[in-house]
């Protein structure tokens, strides 16, 4: 009886929280880099859990964090978890992938990789690392609820950087690349075939509004500032606006008579990258211009401006300032 009870305890232990028990490093200590994996249909207490391969999803639920007990072990893709990175358990995200958080109380908002499973508590959606439930301002109450909205333009980023083979240091420069406008990830063959056949609905009629804007983004206050000297992260990474040059290359997605209805437009493409609202005037009156950029070089923008249009951004161009 006390064997079964002590083991009953192990396996409730196990499913509460998220990073594996089989620790972080191999043999030669040297801390496991991960890799990319969506993974098979799972099944814990009785549910069944079907991994699949994302780049928009949105939901809202509580969220939860898990820590000490934790640091240094593996996550479910080989990562070695580290509670002041800003990182995720989820229980069917391809992993890694990219999501902003948002907490539905506070307006508070973060941006973190999902490396690890879980969590299996009824009712949750997310269990963050503890740095970004500190962002999140959950710590004390140990739950929250909030938003989730996948990253396309970043999860991409992450995805081709670990097929490659690269840990998460490569991961957070190839969002350093893609936040600057120097490099964006490919475009997969097939991503949200359904966006691409989608077909506008009657309220959307302005120039520039998609068939399908792929998931309704919320304008959540910025993510907070990275601190420390662990050089960029994927918060920062992905709400920090690029350096202004005086110059360069945008990405127009639409132009509209209100700027309310800009404003919808610029919270839904943010994922995108940095966005802004111009004013201009044409035929005497006021236009509301969303852009994203600046970047670079005109490739660059065209690599962003393609993705848009695949997402269902029809009107997005690459226009010059």
């Amino acid at each position: 009886m006390f064997v079964r009870a002590v083991g009953a305890v192990l396996l409730l232990a196990h499913l509460g929280a998220c990073g594996s028990t089989s620790g972080g490093k191999g043999a030669s200590g040297v801390a496991q880099r991960g890799g990319y994996k969506v993974g098979k249909p799972y099944k814990i207490d009785g549910v069944t859990y079907t991994p699949k391969e994302e780049f928009t999803r949105v939901e809202t639920g509580v969220a939860s964090w898990y820590g000490p007990g934790f640091h240094g072990k593996a996550t479910a893709n080989g990562e070695r978890y580290d509670q002041s990175d800003r990182t995720a358990a989820h229980r069917t995200l391809q992993m890694p992938s990219v999501v902003r958080v948002t907490n539905t109380a506070n307006g508070l908002s973060t941006v973190v990789r999902v490396n690890d499973r879980g969590p299996y508590a009824s009712n949750r959606v997310i269990d963050l690392s503890r740095t970004a439930a500190q962002e999140l301002d959950m710590i004390r109450n140990g739950t929250a609820r909030v938003r989730i909205e996948q990253l396309q333009a970043e999860s991409l980023a992450v995805k081709d950087v670990a097929i490659s083979g690269g840990g998460p240091a490569e991961q957070h420069d190839a969002l350093a690349r893609l936040a600057s406008g120097k490099q964006a990830p490919q475009q997969p063959q097939q991503v949200m075939a359904s966006a691409q056949q989608a077909t506008a609905p009657p309220a959307q009629v302005e120039a520039g509004w998609p068939a399908n804007p792929g998931g309704s983004a919320i304008a959540s206050s910025p993510a907070a500032a990275s601190s420390g000297n662990n050089g960029p992260t994927v918060a920062s990474l992905a709400s920090a606006a690029p350096t202004a040059s005086g110059s360069g290359f945008y990405v127009q997605t639409g132009a509209f008579s209100t700027a309310a209805n800009a404003e919808r437009q610029r919270g839904a493409v943010r994922s995108y990258g940095f966005s802004e609202i111009s004013q201009a005037s044409a035929g005497g009156r006021d236009v509301y211009r969303v852009r994203l950029g600046p970047y670079t070089t005109s490739d660059a923008a065209g690599i962003i401006a393609d993705r848009l249009k695949r997402s269902g951004y029809g009107d997005a161009r690459v226009v010059t300032d």
